[in-house]
């Protein structure tokens, strides 16, 4: 049986005005996000994830910003023709977003309490009374202890990872069908992001919410992601299911992601880096935007952007490398032994 699409982003194209010149941030991403699975979107800063994202919730200045093109599809509605007032209306109830920073997300001059119980009133139409109720469920939900207690006081009153939890209280608060969550676990040491990591799948069961995951932390895509897409200088170079990209990537710059990753065995090793910089686009390189990065770049990729390139019904990928008349290019097995440690590590540390 067909899964139900939640959301449909096409040819999704986003420029800013800036007084250096039109910086082409997003250029004709599509992707699809399905009913009750989690979509990674992973890539350096800078690759267009949280503008993406943004543009779904409709929060990205107006003022500055130029939508060149692009449908974002959610209930056979175009989000992107929506007014601000029909915006409200989504925004927190139907596709609700949790921030990565929550110290500068969260009101410092009101209570928690008020906080998660205000969008109970504006969206549910509960009273004070059913709303405070709700808000002190949602708290233990999430793991915060002494909830009566806890619903009163205010936002510096709690650590990192509680401000977080209250966060996802927020988000989920209206039981949206798509949640987003904006490298939440970023400013979190890396106990209280298991922690967090842990909190959002067992939310997702729960709930059955769809989740857009963006981070730039693959460790954490093989933690919760069930497709992966990988953004590069504006544009989804590759997307799968999270074993395709992990264990069958198909596109350079995924494999320099993937050999970038530390594991414990590195030991005095140099820690690997993908060569040179993202390029800037005020002036978008021709041909493939990472040629000049890719050690494996044939002289059509600095003249000639590659298509998507279908790997399986579920993988794709934009690289001339799968064009029938390429080389045959593989990933180095250095790349692939150094993800296979890092998933034997993490069962060793977080089983």
């Amino acid at each position: 049986m067909a899964k139900e699409k939640m959301l449909a982003v096409k040819d999704l194209a986003i420029s800013f005005n800036t007084y250096a010149g039109e910086l082409h941030a997003v250029r004709g991403i599509e992707f699809d996000l399905y009913k009750g699975e989690t979509l990674a979107i992973v890539g350096e800063s800078g690759s267009g994830k949280s503008v993406s994202t943004k543009a779904i919730m409709s929060l990205l200045p107006k003022k500055s910003t130029t939508i060149h093109s692009g449908e974002i599809l959610f209930q056979d509605q175009d989000l992107l023709k929506c007014t601000e007032k029909e915006m409200q209306h989504i925004r927190g109830k139907d596709i609700a977003m949790i921030f990565q920073d929550p110290m500068t997300s969260l009101n410092p001059t009101m209570t928690i309490g008020k906080q998660i119980m205000e969008p109970l009133i504006i969206h549910q139409n509960m009273s004070k009374e059913n709303a405070q109720a709700r808000a002190l469920k949602l708290l233990e939900l999430v793991g915060i202890p002494m909830p009566e207690k806890r619903i009163k006081q205010y936002p510096h009153q709690f650590s990192g990872g509680m401000r977080q939890r209250v966060m996802i209280a927020i988000a989920l608060a209206c039981n949206p069908r798509v949640l987003i969550a904006d490298e939440p676990t970023t400013a979190l040491d890396v106990t209280i992001q298991a922690q967090i990591i842990e909190l959002m799948k067992e939310l997702q069961v729960k709930m059955d919410t769809s989740i857009i995951f963006i981070t730039h932390d693959l460790g954490v895509v093989a933690s919760v992601a069930d497709r992966v897409a990988v953004m590069y200088a504006g544009e989804i170079v590759e997307v799968g299911t999270v074993d395709e990209i992990f264990y069958h990537p198909q596109h350079p710059y995924t494999w320099g992601l993937l050999a970038s990753m530390p594991t414990l065995e590195i030991g005095n090793q140099d820690l690997y880096a993908i060569p040179g910089s993202p390029p800037n686009l005020l002036h978008v390189p021709n041909g493939d935007a990472f040629a000049s990065r890719n050690q494996y770049a044939l002289a059509i990729d600095f003249e000639e952007e590659p298509p998507m390139f279908q790997v399986s019904p579920t993988h794709y990928a934009a690289t001339w490398l799968l064009h029938p008349d390429a080389p045959d290019v593989t990933p180095p097995q250095e790349i692939l032994n150094r993800w296979a440690k890092y998933r034997k590590n993490e069962v060793n540390v977080y089983d």
